[in-house]
């Protein structure tokens, strides 16, 4: 079974979006914004909050606990480059 990529780089770019670079080679801009849904995620509005992002278990995470899922991120940048 192949492993499941992970984070590997994250940089801000600006808005609700992050550069993330997996452990597979794979990179690209993600947008947040969509995923800013529910109580974990309120936080995450203030762009001040927002920027204040860490790799944590491979990912992309805040101070609050919230995160998106590596592989779910890893997808959306696949997408992302086909569009």
């Amino acid at each position: 079974m192949p492993e499941l990529p992970y984070v590997t780089h994250a940089e801000y770019r600006g808005a609700y979006r992050i550069s993330v670079t997996f452990s597979d080679g794979v990179q690209g801009v993600v947008d947040f914004e969509s995923w800013l849904r529910g109580p974990v995620f309120e936080p995450l509005h203030d762009l001040t909050y927002f920027q204040r992002f860490k790799l944590e278990g491979g990912t992309v995470a805040w101070p609050n606990g919230a995160d998106i899922a590596p592989e779910t991120l890893h997808l959306r940048v696949k997408i992302s480059r086909v569009a």
